[in-house]
């Protein structure tokens, strides 16, 4: 048997900023932008893994959620208390240039870790974590 990644989701408060930001600074491709009851998802994901997607979607996508359930998911989304993401890359001091470059709020600098990877990180347009991490040679 075999289990493999196909989608995660990160909350995002404004669609058109996100795919700015994940297209354009990060370079993944938009696969799909849907609208249902008055709410938005968009699809995004790499070209060089095409069977797994990251799913930009409202903090609180059930339409049947209270108006204080979408104040609270609102608020600690603006507190960046919400998902996350951790990225692999080839160079993660090119990576972060590209993306501080773009104008990404930067949280760490490139930096090694003692547990054998370089990493650096930023928050999206929303406030999520960002996280992007390279192996050590060894």
């Amino acid at each position: 048997m075999e289990i493999t990644l196909s989608t995660c989701f990160i909350a995002v408060d404004d669609h058109d900023k996100a795919i700015a930001f994940y297209r354009d600074a990060l370079g993944l491709e938009v696969r799909n932008d849907v609208e249902f009851e008055g709410m938005r998802w968009v699809t995004v994901g790499s070209p060089s893994q095409p069977d797994v997607s990251i799913v930009l979607e409202p903090p609180l996508a059930d339409p049947n959620a209270s108006p204080a359930d979408r104040q609270t998911m609102a608020e600690l989304m603006a507190k960046g208390l919400l998902r996350g993401v951790i990225f692999a890359t080839d160079d993660c001091d090119a990576t972060f240039e590209r993306v501080s470059a773009a104008g990404a709020e930067v949280l760490q600098e490139p930096m090694d870790q003692f547990y054998g990877l370089r990493d650096c990180a930023f928050r999206d347009p929303a406030g999520n974590l960002l996280r992007f991490t390279q192996p050590l040679e060894k």
